[in-house]
């Protein structure tokens, strides 16, 4: 069993939500991208900062980027939990799985912060 240290005191259903919306934006996003480099017949640095400059793209951008945390944190407490066990590696294995979760937290925040600072930086 799972201990509310390492759930945060989530739901199934919650972290089921937050990944099939996290994951229509990301899709959508995807759609977005590929449609526009199909549809500008000359793409060069210029296009892609008048795009990215745009305050519609910035607010898009970061929520794919926080899709992309929430998304990737979900997946990877799912297969934490579900192959550190007791059963499966040992005693270690909580002290183990709570220690990979904090360095993947920390790998997550990081790539926000930084993806915010490329968003919205001068």
């Amino acid at each position: 069993m799972v201990t509310a240290v390492t759930s945060f005191g989530r739901s199934g259903l919650y972290d089921w939500m937050i990944q099939r919306v996290s994951a229509v934006v990301m899709a959508a996003y995807t759609i977005f991208l590929v449609a526009f480099i199909v549809l500008t017949p000359e793409l060069d640095y210029e296009t892609w900062k008048a795009l990215y400059s745009t305050l519609w793209m910035r607010v898009f951008s970061l929520l794919t980027l926080i899709s992309i945390a929430a998304h990737a944190w979900i997946g990877l407490w799912c297969v934490l939990t579900d192959y550190l066990t007791t059963r499966l590696v040992g005693k270690k294995a909580t002290v183990l799985r709570v220690f990979l979760q904090m360095v993947l937290g920390l790998v997550t925040v990081t790539y926000v912060v930084w993806g915010i600072e490329i968003l919205w930086g001068a």
